[in-house]
């Protein structure tokens, strides 16, 4: 069995799933943005062709779902804004959770330097676009340049590769869910619509369901999927903007599994105990080895009570998330038409001016002095062989806002001119910030170099 096992762990193709978890969700967030990017391009390059009357045309098409006499009728970006971002929201919820748990938040000390850089990095560009906005009804975009797009930030985080200390990396994925929390808080305080008090009902009524199930250790994921469905539902109809129950339902999935881990590891011991081999090998005894093939799903099944519901719904969804909803969301929000519009005139408006300020100005400005702040106190420490111009560097990244600033913008102007100014801030903002953090990385990198 000894000798089963040792060769088990040489194969090289499992090694990275087992020692390096953060580096697959690194990887897999950084590639997702090529796919974002495509999407974005695409959007653009739509809505400025000859036939780009279509673009908007197409995603205003309306979509019916109906079941009796209960129907929805939303238009396709609606949908997606509404429907498939409830599930982006879901996954943001479940990281967050994971943070809280085991990761860069699960305590005082090594959340105090991820969400200190979150909050300022919120607050200060929301400042800057106060002061060009205030006293007129674009002040209500002022949430726009708070948010930090992970994907986007990643992904240029990833073209250095090992330029940038692997802290730096985590530090940068851990301010960006705390940035996500905070934007969904936002959203859910500022940005929610008259309140119809018997869907809210319904909703807590939901709520208490799930969380009365996740308290008796209720880990069927069909279960907690059809609530999902259930609450998402009475959220729209409440007035309460629905992608927000996708974060409250993540809160209550549970993050234990049926077995701990040394259960897991005493019933798979006795399992792989069943494989008895001749010197050369089992060869494919599974075909012809009723014992072996029942140990193989005996250990199968342990695999699957090991395993959290939210690990497994995360592992699952986090992919479709990825290369599915957010890039569709791209193609759908993005597409910013410059036919028959003062370039000039976009530019130098106060949304756009706003946004453009809030997120490559006050965004490391912000991300910066709060981590200054939080280390001079005392309340947390730099990561190792992190550097105060990595901070820097990584607060520049952090002024990418894309997928989560054009998500509030969409909810903060109905107004299409200003829906424009604010997609041509995003978009040069996020330009601007992701060159700048890289030329800033990438000097650090070689200044460091020298000194060795």
């Amino acid at each position: 069995m000894i000798g089963f096992i040792k060769r088990l762990l040489q194969r090289r193709e499992i090694t990275p799933h087992l020692i390096r978890p953060f580096h697959q969700f690194f990887k897999k967030e950084a590639s997702s943005s090529i796919v974002l990017m495509l999407a974005t391009a695409v959007a653009l390059v739509w809505a400025n062709s000859p036939a780009g009357d279509t673009y908007h045309h197409f995603w205003e098409t309306p979509l019916t779902v109906s079941l009796g006499s209960l129907s929805i009728s939303l238009s396709l970006r609606e949908w997606i804004n509404e429907g498939l971002m409830a599930v982006f929201f879901f996954v943001v919820g479940l990281e967050i959770k994971r943070e809280v748990l085991v990761g860069e938040l699960s305590s005082i000390k090594k959340a105090f330097l991820p969400v200190g850089a979150a909050l300022g990095g919120m607050i200060v560009p929301a400042a800057f676009y106060f002061i060009f906005n205030y006293g007129s009804e674009t002040m209500a975009g002022w949430a726009i340049p708070m948010a930090t797009d992970i994907a986007f930030a990643l992904g240029v985080l990833y073209v250095l590769g090992n330029r940038v200390p692997a802290g730096l990396r985590v530090f940068l994925s851990a301010f960006a869910i705390a940035d996500d929390l905070g934007a969904v808080l936002v959203i859910a305080l500022f940005y929610t619509k008259g309140i119809v008090v018997s869907y809210l009902f319904i909703s807590i009524v939901i709520v208490a369901i799930i969380a009365v199930a996740s308290y008796f250790w209720i880990r069927n994921t069909l279960f907690y999927v059809l609530m999902a469905i259930l609450l998402w539902f009475a959220f729209l109809g409440s007035g309460l903007h629905s992608t927000v129950a996708g974060i409250i339902i993540a809160m209550f999935i549970p993050a234990s599994g049926r077995y701990n881990t040394d259960r897991f590891l005493e019933e798979v011991g006795y399992y792989l105990g069943k494989f008895r081999c001749p010197p050369e090998g089992c060869g494919e005894s599974i075909l012809l080895n009723q014992e072996h093939l029942s140990a193989v799903q005996s250990i199968e099944v342990a695999c699957h009570h090991v395993e959290t519901p939210l690990q497994r719904l995360e592992h699952v969804l986090h992919p479709w998330v990825a290369y599915l909803v957010i890039p569709l969301f791209a193609l759908a929000n993005a597409g910013l038409s410059l036919k028959g519009i003062a370039v000039h005139n976009l530019i130098t408006s106060p949304v756009t001016l706003g946004v453009i300020l809030g997120l490559v100005i006050g965004k490391p400005l912000g991300i910066t002095l709060f981590t200054l702040l939080s280390v001079k106190t005392g309340l947390s420490v730099l990561p190792y062989r992190v550097k105060w111009a990595h901070i820097l560097g990584a607060g520049m990244l952090g002024g990418i806002g894309f997928t989560m600033s054009l998500f509030i913008s969409a909810l903060s102007f109905s107004d299409a001119n200003l829906m424009d100014q604010a997609k041509m801030g995003i978009l040069l903002a996020s330009v601007i910030s992701g060159v700048m953090g890289i030329l800033v990385l990438y000097l650090v990198h070689r200044r460091v170099e020298r000194e060795l």
